[in-house]
């Protein structure tokens, strides 16, 4: 017992003891401009992190520290750190804010602005958020990162067009792209592609040279860049070196893609069973069922044991693995800067035969060459080799593999070539065995490849002329050569329908000339601050196409031009624009609280008419600064509030280089060359224009711990760009008219959250979401049709793109015919609702609309000491996708022998069945017209990206002697959560896209699931 006792007493002076050598500090953080407390505040013993606190709403803390503590460090985000030394047990702080994190840099034509100071809408994405993401170009990394940008890729090939909306499509015709402008200069993003798909020029930049990308939406923002302004601008900076040590990184990274999803389709048993009773239902009898089936399966009869199951779609994808290394040099001294990097980056694609394989080097250096003068050159080039694919509309896509049967093996037992290669008779390609064209001949017995040499670059000088007064001028060029080579051998005749293999080549010069020169004023006086630029630039592009086919080769040994016996085609042309403007902007701001914007600039293209070659757009904003009004000082719930309201016209020129001209062409008869007229002169045309009103709110609470942006818009176009018909009695078709109105109006918000800020552990959450409504308001009442099964439609009174066509009812109960809604007019806003098996009865009505009803995104980052994880969700909500594929693969065999999807094990069978899937019948044509049986909801949720790292603590590096050192694994569309029933949710055909045809799917691949792991190493 007594010893008991004194181990207690023992215990409580050892307890006694640490109580004495510890002592409980307390004090307060105050904001030093007013004085007002600041909750939330992080309060740490400076060299042990561990012992903290915060402060409370009070700004009040409390924190017991060791005996030996010297100095606390007090930490807020806006603010500047604090150290102050512990004198006494009362230690109070005073932070003030840190200008750099409040007043972010946000670049803008010709120019940056301050957040604080900035009366447009403009959203910034940092070059850190998408460094390292294995993407083919910048726009899929951008994805879902800010709001009122709708980014859609076409398909899961990898270097094919994506398709950019900032607020919506403001044109029929014209382009809907943004503007793309790297440094200052406004770069190619024209599509030289051949065989119908369009490819990606973007593909060429390097995003992990990027420094920011500042997204310029409203017209205030964007007007200064005129007449290529109403489809938005996007600003590319890449990475400038910094005065000190050189540093020198490396980054790598490796892993694999697949598609995000496959389709399920008819197995063998499933196939035989569904076609037989097809066949019956069609008239067919039991003895030609059966023969089809025999030849399907290559002669054999195994296919009533259904021994061969063949799943066509695993035949297709292949082992993707994807790479790219990276090593930077950057640094310099107070006069000279330089950013040097390096990039190999080699991505094969999942689907066989599809690849990329890029080299880059980017250089940029800048020199103080004294007080009043810098010079500098940004350069980057690269070389890009893009291993195609057939368009979507070609028996040889890898896609379309799908509409051969399972009952037929992959090797020919008879030729042991891959299936449907030869009959063995003649050695001529077989017509009926398989059923179609095999895409696996062309993988392995063709080729298409597109290699693009790009150059592109700046040089400038800055001169400081006055104190207040600068002059800049620029000198840009992009040169990009793109070649087309492809080649397909004897064994693809059946698709190429040349026996003896067919080459082609093609050759793409464009030079894009840029030059800008303008002077900026910068002054204070008083309260008062003008920030004014004007100047001129001038662009001219000119494009040189050559390209040369021809066929009977030797052999498949003989794969150049050269080789072919007979040259069938070529041809040669050149075309070029020039673009002359004049702009000025100037900036007003009193007393830090009331902001002022007016900008115009004239624009001059070669490519309208005479009399209206010259625009004029113009534009103006206001802001309220209500956070620096006296009344808030009494609070500290709002810390910042802004009210801005702009206006302004902008222009779209994107049409081809003569519409305004009367044009001739080449005509040659009997030997004799001679030319004939083939356009109608329109002197009269002129830009497009929109008109753009914003309101927008930015608030601030919690000094900066919550914050967000609001935006309403209204954008009305006029004078759209369209080909009007003319009577054929004048010997044309169509002229280039202006002709008709749309408008887009919606609503953009974007929050961000501090949610946790401390030395250990931080948690940020940025939210966005965009609504935008599109409408076209006047179209002289014209409908125009767009490609594909023409379900895709410009109506008046209706969005751009809407789906028009008869609506489907499933299928008669009766007999299994698929019947349709009449839906005739009755007048009074009312329509037949009766149902008829005459699809020609059926009068086509709007049944859908491509365009989303809203689009948002969620980033989350959480980090605790070493350990980095976040995640980016990604939701596109209420857009419809037309299956123009369904009418041969979701039809019952009612139009040919293709595999079926597995939902058309539900049609009609007998008298009574009720179903949305009519009878199958073998080519009976039962349901197989466009119709509203094709569409459906594409709404789809996406993790569109999820990292988690580890960056090594400053303990082990200095040992290793390394500056930083960080390991990761990332990966892209991990999941999708959507009721498409196609492959995938985002896409849009590459053989029928466009401003109309929108959301069409024919035989899209999926996009790419891609798992990575890579390592950043500073040296």
């Amino acid at each position: 017992m007594k010893k008991n006792l004194l181990t207690i007493l023992l215990l409580f002076s050892c307890i006694s003891l640490v109580f004495a050598q510890n002592r409980v500090i307390t004090g307060k953080v105050t904001d030093q401009k007013d004085g007002s407390p600041l909750p939330g505040v992080s309060v740490t013993v400076k060299g042990a992190p561990s012992i903290g606190a915060q402060t409370d709403v009070s700004g009040a803390y409390k924190l017991s520290v060791p005996a030996t503590a010297k100095v606390l460090v007090f930490r807020f985000i806006g603010y500047t750190p604090v150290e102050t030394a512990i004198s006494n047990l009362v230690v109070n702080a005073s932070l003030a804010v840190d200008a750099k994190q409040l007043n972010e840099v946000v670049v803008v034509g010709y120019g940056t602005q301050s957040r604080a100071s900035l009366t447009g809408s403009v959203s910034k994405i940092k070059g850190a958020d998408i460094e390292n993401i294995p993407v083919p170009s910048l726009e899929s990394a951008i994805q879902g990162r800010t709001p009122g940008v709708y980014i859609q890729a076409q398909n899961g090939k990898l270097g094919q067009g994506i398709q950019v909306r900032i607020r919506g499509a403001s044109s029929v015709s014209a382009g809907n792209q943004p503007l793309y402008v790297v440094d200052g200069l406004p770069i190619t993003v024209d599509d030289f592609s051949s065989n119908g798909a369009s490819t990606n020029p973007l593909v060429d930049l390097n995003q992990n040279d990027i420094e920011s990308i500042d997204i310029l939406k409203d017209a205030s923002a964007a007007a200064i860049y005129g007449s290529r302004a109403s489809n938005g601008v996007v600003l590319v900076t890449t990475k400038k070196g910094k005065a000190g040590d050189t540093k020198v990184t490396y980054n790598q990274y490796y892993g694999f893609s697949k598609p995000t999803r496959e389709r399920e389709f008819l197995n063998a048993e499933q196939y035989v069973t569904l076609l037989r009773l097809a066949g019956a239902a069609g008239g067919y009898s039991t003895t030609s069922v059966e023969a089809r089936l025999k030849r399907y399966a290559a002669g054999s009869d195994n296919y009533k044991t259904y021994a061969v199951n063949t799943d066509w779609q695993k035949e297709i994808t292949q082992h993707a693995p994807v790479q790219n290394y990276n090593l930077v040099l950057s640094g310099g001294t107070d006069k000279t800067k330089f950013y040097i990097s390096g990039t190999y980056n080699n991505q094969k694609g999942f689907l066989v035969g599809n690849a990329i394989n890029q080299y880059s080097l980017r250089t940029n250096v800048s020199n103080q060459a004294n007080k009043w003068l810098e010079v500098g050159a940004n350069l980057s080039v690269s070389r890009t080799k893009n291993y195609r694919l057939s368009n979507d509309d070609q028996f040889s896509t890898p896609e379309q593999i799908v509409a051969l049967s399972p009952i037929t093996p992959v090797i020919d037992p008879r030729t042991g070539l891959t299936s449907g290669a030869l009959d063995p008779t003649t050695g001529t390609p077989n017509s009926n065995y398989p059923i179609y064209y095999n895409p696996l001949l062309n993988a392995q017995n063709a080729y298409f490849n597109t290699i693009d040499y790009r150059n592109l670059g700046n040089v400038y000088a800055q001169v400081k002329l006055l104190p207040s007064l600068s002059f800049r001028s620029e000198v840009g060029v992009d040169i990009l050569n793109s070649s087309e080579d492809s080649y397909a051998g004897s064994l693809t005749s059946r698709n190429s329908g040349t026996p003896n293999g067919v080459g082609f080549n093609s050759s793409v010069t464009s030079v894009n000339f840029n030059t800008n020169n303008f002077l900026q004023f910068i002054k204070d006086f008083g309260k008062s601050n003008i920030n004014a630029v004007g100047g001129m630039t001038y662009q001219r592009q000119q494009n040189d196409l050559n390209s040369i086919s021809g066929d009977q080769f030797p052999s498949d040994a003989y794969k150049k031009l050269i080789s072919s016996a007979d040259i069938t085609a070529g041809s040669s042309s050149s075309t070029a624009y020039s673009l002359l403007s004049y702009f000025a902007r100037a900036n007003y701001k009193f007393d830090e609280k009331y902001l002022l914007s007016v900008s115009g600039r004239i624009d001059g293209s070669s490519r309208f008419g005479a009399n209206h070659r010259y625009g004029f757009f113009p534009a103006g904003s206001v802001g309220w600064v209500i956070s620096q009004e006296g009344f808030m000082k009494q609070q500290q719930l709002v810390s910042d509030l802004k009210l801005r309201a702009s206006y302004g016209i902008t222009g779209n020129s994107e049409i081809g280089n003569f519409p305004s001209r009367g044009l001739f062409s080449e005509f040659g008869y009997a030997g004799v060359a001679g030319s004939r007229p083939t356009q109608l002169p329109n002197p009269d045309l002129k830009w497009e224009t929109s008109a753009t009103t914003d309101i927008g709110l930015d608030v601030g609470f919690f000094n900066g711990r919550l914050s967000g942006q609001f935006d309403v818009y209204l954008r009305k176009t006029k004078d759209l760009l369209l080909n009007v018909q003319v009577p054929a009695t004048s010997g044309y078709t169509t002229i280039t008219q202006n002709l008709g109105k749309l408008q887009n109006k919606g609503f953009e918000m974007q929050i961000d959250s501090k949610n946790i800020v401390g030395k250990e552990v931080t948690w940020s959450t940025s939210f966005n979401f965009s609504v935008n409504r599109n409408k076209i308001t006047d179209l002289k009442g014209q409908v125009i049709t767009g490609s594909g099964d023409g379900v895709n439609r410009a109506v008046e009174g209706q969005p751009l793109g809407v789906f028009y066509t008869v609506e489907f009812a499933g299928a008669d109960p009766a007999n299994g015919d698929a019947l349709y809604y009449k839906n005739t007019d009755l007048g009074g806003g009312k329509r037949d609702r009766t149902t008829t098996n005459d699809y020609n009865a059926a009068t086509p009505v709007v049944v859908g609309d491509p365009n989303p009803k809203f689009i948002a995104g969620l980033n989350n980052t959480v980090s605790y000491k070493g350990i980095d994880f976040s995640f980016l969700l990604q939701e596109v909500n209420g857009d419809k996708i037309y299956n123009g594929g369904g009418q041969y693969m979701s039809v019952g065999f009612n139009n040919g022998a293709d595999n079926q999807t597995i939902d058309q094990l539900q049609s009609w069978k007998k008298a009574g069945d009720v179903t949305m899937v009519p009878e199958a019948r073998l080519f009976g044509g039962n349901g197989v017209s466009p119709s509203s049986r094709y569409l459906s909801d594409g709404s789809y949720l996406r993790l569109k990206n999820i990292v988690l790292g580890y960056n090594f603590p400053k303990a082990i590096l200095e040992k290793i002697k390394l500056r930083s050192l960080r390991v990761y694994a990332q990966a892209t569309n991990l999941a999708t959560w959507t009721k498409y029933k196609g492959w995938d949710p985002e896409l849009n055909s590459d053989a029928f896209s466009g401003n109309i045809t929108q959301n069409y799917d024919f035989y899209a691949a999926p996009q790419a699931k891609t798992i990575t792991f890579g390592i950043n190493v500073g040296f």
